[in-house]
């Protein structure tokens, strides 16, 4: 029985390792379905006969929801319990995965990845925060590196379980009637398992001074989100970044987020803590961090087309080319703490972020016919790099963190990585279809 004596006694739960088990299990679910998305888009786009803009907004749809609701989630589960809303996202997003699976057109799976998004958002902030009250500040390094390993992880076993799921596509049409719906359904027994456990073996958590949830912030916070990606995703159509249908949402959206900001900043209730930005230490390790999502979003988003349009790999070939990146995320992330220890935080995010840069220069000059073993040793090294940013990095921004406040502190982190992450999926996805529609089409017709 949970008394709660190990919240004030500083020596953490008792079971702290089996509950950082079945968040991870709860994390892999939300980041696992991004990635075998995207290994199936170009399954997706001749399915349903869906523009490149249409395929960026598939993805997109879920990631801004997912941004713009992680502060709210926070929230929540500050006030009503983490465990509790981490339930409710998990349910919801089982839903609306298994929904997904039947969609006819585009339009309805943007509108159901939206949907799906309102359930990740409660996931990620809620097993973060959960992580930082169960564990004493000594093991949380090693803690929150295990959690960052299982996102490489997912971003690696995503595309090689589309692959396989795609590679059968008999399996996906006698249930939903398309060739890529089980990329979907997947996620449906995976959440029955994450739920049973999450019941069985997490605590029930909460701040007792929690803040008011700020309804105001929260829908400004989508306008402009919504406007500045819609400007960019819109060059893909217009083909002219200067077009004034580009250029206003995208310049109106920046507007909007700097008026969200300021209020906030200003707010008694700000779900979305600004001051935390005056922390040198926790805006750095930020603007490191979502630097290194934009990039990798970008890519896991464009990669798939390279690997499968561009060069005729199957989508199990494909998938299996995202495994050395999953590699080097998990011998860098939960060895992160121990050379942060030995080395200090500025040494090995520095290290890191070199890595990510040289790796990101050495694929920016792929070609048709460059060699396999090339794009895997440069994707082991962009793994690498990553492992050592992300997880030193979420470490240092949980640390000067309140602890009453974990949950909705963890979810600035979060939402700022994720909006990057869109960003980098709009930008990079607009530019696939601006410079590279012309070689794509003629091999799609």
């Amino acid at each position: 029985m949970d008394d709660g004596r190990w919240m004030t006694s500083g020596e953490g739960h008792p079971r702290r390792w089996g509950i950082l088990g079945v968040l991870v299990l709860s994390l892999l679910i939300v980041v696992l379905d991004n990635t075998v998305l995207n290994i199936a888009l170009p399954t997706i786009q001749r399915d349903l006969n869906a523009s490149q803009g249409q395929l960026v907004w598939a993805v997109d749809a879920y990631i801004l929801v997912f941004a713009s609701l992680l502060f709210t989630w926070g929230v929540l589960g500050d006030r009503i319990g983490r465990k509790k809303v981490l339930l409710i996202g998990l349910i919801l997003f089982g839903v609306a995965s298994a929904i997904c699976a039947f969609s006819d057109s585009a339009p309805m799976l943007i509108g159901f990845r939206a949907l799906m998004g309102v359930g990740g958002a409660a996931v990620l902030p809620t097993t973060l925060a959960i992580i930082t009250v169960v564990f004493p500040p000594h093991e949380r390094g090693k803690a929150i590196g295990t959690w960052a390993g299982a996102v490489g992880a997912a971003i690696a076993l995503g595309p090689v379980l589309g692959g396989v799921l795609l590679e059968h596509p008999q399996w996906s049409n006698w249930l939903t009637g398309n060739d890529w719906g089980s990329v979907f359904l997947i996620n449906v027994p995976i959440v029955i398992i994450a739920v049973i456990a999450i019941f069985r073996v997490v605590p029930e958590t909460r701040n007792p001074n929690a803040r008011k949830l700020d309804f105001a912030g929260l829908s400004i916070s989508v306008v402009g989100l919504v406007l500045l990606v819609y400007g960019i995703i819109h060059a893909s159509e217009t083909k002219d970044w200067l077009a004034l249908a580009v250029i206003l949402p995208i310049v109106g959206g920046i507007l909007v987020i700097a008026l969200f900001l300021f209020l906030e900043a200003r707010s008694e209730h700000a779900s979305f803590d600004v001051s935390l930005f005056r922390n040198r230490g926790y805006a750095v390790s930020l603007v490191a961090v979502s630097l290194s999502f934009f990039a990798l979003s970008g890519l896991t988003f464009s990669l798939p087309f390279y690997l499968q349009i561009l060069r005729g790999y199957s989508t199990l070939i494909a998938g299996l080319c995202f495994v050395p990146f999953a590699v080097g995320q998990l011998l860098a992330a939960p060895r992160s703490a121990a050379m942060v220890t030995r080395f200090g935080y500025r040494k090995v995010m520095t290290t890191g972020l070199v890595l990510v840069t040289v790796s990101l220069l050495g694929l920016s000059q792929l070609r048709i016919d460059s060699p396999l073993w090339f794009f895997l040793l440069v994707f082991f090294v962009f793994g690498f790099g990553m492992g050592n940013v992300i997880a030193p990095g979420s470490t240092v921004m949980q640390n000067v963190l309140p602890l009453a406040r974990a949950g909705a502190g963890s979810a600035v982190q979060n939402t700022v990585r994720q909006v990057f992450g869109a960003l980098g999926v709009a930008i990079i996805g607009t530019i696939l279809a601006t410079q590279y529609a012309s070689n794509v089409a003629p091999v799609l017709d």
